[in-house]
């Protein structure tokens, strides 16, 4: 009960920060068409005008100086306190809280959306852990009489104020508060909103050491966070579940639930690779643009070094025909050099405009899928359809898959081409790592009735990079998969290995091929390959990188296959020889 007490609390704080902070301006909003409309009013306030654009594109260093220009020019006592509110959200985004709180406290009480100050100052004085504060300023605001004109959920002022009380140790009125939010809640089907009211009943549940009333909204909050898509959330309902079974020493079903939190923990990761991936691309653009200005300059200063040369050839004769036949050969060479590199910048422009062409299409494609879905979902869940609900739920689950897959492909893929991704060949189990890349495989294939065979060799060790390893496996089983006709089989085996390679064979019994696309895929090329099939969504990304890292391992890709039979996918990698 320890272990599960101490987690509870964790949650509540962090779920308790989701549901305060709100953001301070969302589009459609009541202030954010007010704001509009008063830098309309007043469009010779130039401050004020810059100041509004920057807070409402979260530009917190602008917003701050414009809007302290408006205020020390201003007499305009509205505009004033419009613009100390921008200041007040501003600092309170760069988590200087005192600053944010001076801020809002010098808004006057006339300000039409004082309402949303005080909700403001009840979020800054809980981030403060000042729940009696806190509790103050949220109970004015639940003050407010005709909330028609206030854009703020009801459901949102009622939560925060039974946190405060959960903080405070009030039990019975935490608890009042909290289900009247999730009553609420239930009613304007706000699922994110709901799963955090469900945690904290659950805690303050835990708080009193009434196991029997929490754990059914842990497990409420479980079940719901299956249909959002924060990962955060994902991964807290998934860990209290986890250890609200080791407390009922369920260890196997505590174990899935540890699973699946690790697995949303590593989701929250590629995210933030993808986000790391935009930001390299951006550096990558700047260098580009900095390689063309300095190739400008190095043509400049051959230009005035020629005009240089003849006019001291007016003078010297001689030296003027030295110096022509130096720089003319300069001029030849370094034309050479620009053009070489003008045609392998080409060649890579064509390869990016691909990449992102069918990229973007796919990822387009996925999209509109899944908002097609999903429109087929709410409509199916209204007639509680759940025959079509769970036709619908695999669909969406497929769709994101593949989206996934195609995101981590073209990280990878972009890693490897900036030379940013991390190397190392070591001596692998070949058997282990097949092991452990199958696993996640398993559901897939046996929810497409897919039959599946292992038989890799225990004996087999490879000299390899074992990330890459993961990559190159996991895609070849993603696409036998993806070419796969149901009732169909999947096998990955050993064949007898050599001196100096181990052989690796993903042999299934789906579409196949002809000649011609397996002597296409087995060219050594940095364009993407093209499908036949539409059906079937991909880019070739991943065949791509398969062959690179095969590359890069010291190994290579064989491919043997026949029109609707099958695919036999054999990748042939160095031997640890060395192994005792």
């Amino acid at each position: 009960m320890i272990r599960i007490k101490l987690f509870a609390t964790s949650v509540l704080l962090f779920v308790s920060f989701f549901l305060f902070s709100q953001e301070p301006q969302e589009i459609g909003s009541l202030m954010n068409i007010e704001i509009k409309a008063k830098s309309r009013e007043f469009n010779k306030n130039i401050n004020f005008d810059k100041a509004q654009k920057f807070f409402r594109a979260s530009n917190w260093d602008s917003t701050l100086v414009y809007s302290m220009k408006e205020i020390s020019n201003s007499e305009n006592k509205e505009l004033v306190d419009y613009c100390h509110y921008f200041r007040g959200i501003g600092f309170k985004e760069k988590k200087l809280l005192n600053e944010s709180k001076k801020e809002f406290n010098k808004i006057s009480n006339n300000f039409r959306f004082f309402y949303k100050v005080k909700m403001k100052l009840g979020e800054i004085a809980v981030d403060q852990k000042e729940f009696k504060m806190a509790l103050q300023y949220f109970q004015q605001v639940e003050k407010f009489s005709d909330r028609r004109i206030y854009d703020m959920k009801n459901s949102t002022v009622l939560h925060n104020i039974g946190l405060c009380y959960l903080h405070l140790k009030n039990y019975d009125k935490a608890e009042d508060y909290l289900f009247k939010s999730s009553k609420v809640q239930e009613v304007e089907k706000d699922t994110l909103l709901l799963i955090g009211s469900y945690m904290d009943l659950a805690n303050l549940y835990y708080e009193q050491y009434k196991d029997s009333q929490a754990i059914p909204y842990f497990e409420k909050a479980y079940h719901l966070s299956k249909k959002v898509n924060s990962f955060n959330i994902k991964r807290a309902a998934a860990k209290n579940m986890a250890v609200v079974e080791e407390n009922r020493k369920n260890f196997p079903l505590a174990l899935v639930y540890r699973k699946e939190f690790e697995q949303w923990k590593d989701s929250l990761n590629d995210q933030n690779k993808v986000w790391a991936i935009a930001d390299l691309e951006k550096k990558f653009a700047v260098k580009q643009k900095q390689k063309e200005v300095d190739v400008l300059a190095a043509e400049n200063k051959v230009k005035i070094a020629e005009r240089n040369g003849f006019i001291i050839a007016s003078v010297l004769l001689f030296i003027l025909f030295g110096t022509g036949v130096y720089f003319y050969r300069q001029k030849i060479k370094n034309n050479k050099i620009i053009l070489a590199q003008k045609n392998e910048l080409d060649e890579l422009n064509a390869t990016k405009d691909k990449l992102f062409s069918i990229v973007s299409h796919d990822l387009r494609s996925s999209v509109n899928a899944l908002k097609t879905s999903n429109g087929k979902l709410m409509e199916n869940l209204k007639n509680k359809n759940f025959t079509e609900l769970d036709v619908l739920l695999h669909t969406n689950s497929t769709i994101a898959n593949g989206a996934y897959n195609l995101l981590d492909n073209l990280l990878n893929w972009a890693l490897l081409q900036t030379k940013q991704a991390y190397f190392y060949q070591e001596s692998l189990h070949l058997a282990t790592i097949v092991q452990h890349v199958e696993y996640n495989y398993k559901p897939l294939m046996l929810n497409a009735n897919i039959n599946f065979n292992s038989d890799v060799s225990k004996t087999d060790y490879v000299f390899a990079d074992m990330d890459s390893l993961k990559i190159i496996i996991r895609n070849m089983l993603d696409n036998a998969i993806k070419f796969s006709k149901e009732n169909g089989a999947i096998s990955i085996y050993s064949r007898p290995s050599s001196e100096e390679f181990c052989y690796l064979v993903i042999e299934d019994t789906g579409l196949g091929m002809n000649e011609t696309t397996r002597q296409e895929l087995l060219k050594e090329t940095v364009l993407l390959s093209k499908k036949k099939n539409d059906d079937i969504i991909g880019t070739g990304l991943g065949m791509q990188l398969c062959k690179s890292l095969i590359r890069k391992n010291g190994g290579k890709l064989e491919i043997e296959s026949e029109e609707n039979v099958g695919t036999k996918m054999i990748i042939i990698l160095p031997k640890f020889k060395n192994h005792g």
